[in-house]
């Protein structure tokens, strides 16, 4: 605990202090119609790491500032060893870093951060990330007056500007598209589809339960991200456990208009892209709980939308260059037209990810988010 002229750091220990740990954004966002809210059982469940799989290679820490007994920022400091081994970097991770716009509450919690990150002889810390690369990270730097996603982060444009004032610079962006949906698929583009799917002998697995998906290619499905993720910033391997627990907590919901899957000729995974209606204004109705009626809100927004989610798309790398993922993309479309989708919003893409950001070169769409990761090397 440390405290300067009125400013109080407070580790946030045991059931009741998580459960005010989580629930702090609820009150700076308040009134705020661009923030989304995770499901609060969800937040809970992802920063136990007694519960969270993530927990056999990551450690934690979690604090908040309070002013005059009065809540104004949190942050979790998070070391992934996975991911030390991997790339090599000492570095640590904030988190879950909210902050009221009190410049010093925010020297506060990330200098807190980094003495913690000191003491596991950590070398930089950079953020804002989660314990694995399937958790919300990236600072939005532009797009402030866009409406957030299930899977993004929100923040005021303070933060940044608090960040680089204590010494963090960019490490890398990500960018994202709201692409339109097309009115019709060109004739071109199905003759296209149709001779990739002859040479290839690649076609679309259509799967009607979600148990029939994550008994036949659940395993296939996360050991593919594994591969085609691998190069990407950040990434560490998946372990069993957490196979395991993507297998429930992804392909539980899945929809089935809205998730394509891609086999070979002889019935294995070439690729797949999971997509979901937007519950971006369903979680703002229920305010992140299900009960007593957020799930109506929820259901309500499932079976509709004008919006979708492209949360996860991967293709093993050997297809890649064959074009297949056109096959997907054309039945996205014809799908998202006959449910009446009007746009797609794109999940986060590295700026320097050409190869994903081609997806969209034929469609109507624009750039309407910029989301950072931030590095701090410690002197």
């Amino acid at each position: 605990m440390g405290e300067c002229m009125g400013l109080e750091i407070r580790m946030m220990e045991g059931k009741r202090a998580m459960k005010e740990f989580v629930a702090y954004p609820f009150k700076l966002y308040r009134g705020n119609p661009y923030w989304v809210p995770q499901l609060v059982a969800d937040d809970l469940a992802t920063l136990d790491l007694s519960r969270n799989p993530a927990g056999e290679f990551c450690e934690s820490s979690y604090w908040m500032a309070y002013r005059d007994g009065k809540p104004v920022g949190r942050v979790a400091a998070i070391l992934n060893r996975a991911y030390v081994r991997k790339w090599g970097n000492k570095l640590a991770r904030f988190g879950w870093f909210d902050v009221a716009d009190d410049f010093e509450a925010a020297q506060a919690l990330i200098g807190t951060v980094e003495a913690w990150a000191r003491e596991r002889g950590m070398e930089g810390v950079h953020g804002p990330l989660g314990f694995t690369d399937l958790d919300r990270e990236g600072l939005l730097v532009e797009g402030f007056e866009e409406c957030a996603t299930m899977a993004t982060l929100y923040n005021h444009p303070y933060y940044g500007q608090f960040l680089e004032r204590l010494g963090y610079a960019k490490d890398v962006d990500w960018v994202e598209f709201k692409v339109k949906v097309p009115d019709a698929i060109p004739e071109k583009v199905l003759r296209v589809n149709e001779l990739i799917a002859k040479r290839t002998g690649v076609t679309l697995y259509k799967w009607k339960s979600r148990k029939q998906l994550a008994k036949t290619y659940g395993r296939q499905l996360f050991e593919l991200i594994d591969e085609a993720y691998a190069g990407l910033y950040g990434t560490t391997p998946l372990t069993e456990r957490q196979v395991q627990s993507y297998i429930k907590q992804y392909l539980g919901f899945v929809d089935p208009r809205f998730t394509k899957v891609m086999i070979d000729a002889d019935g294995k995974l070439v690729g797949f892209g999971i997509s979901m209606p937007s519950l971006s204004a369903a979680l703002q109705r229920s305010r992140g709980r299900l009960l007593p009626f957020g799930w109506l809100h929820l259901l309500l927004a499932l079976r509709k939308a004008e919006v979708v989610d492209m949360y996860l798309v991967a293709v093993k790398p050997e297809f890649v260059s064959r074009g297949v993922i056109a096959i997907l993309m054309t039945d996205l479309n014809r799908t998202a037209m006959e449910e009446g989708v009007k746009y797609a919003e794109t999940n986060p893409e590295l700026e320097t990810n050409i190869q994903v950001q081609q997806l969209w070169k034929d469609y109507e769409k624009r750039q309407h988010k910029r989301r950072r990761v931030y590095l701090k090397k410690l002197a």
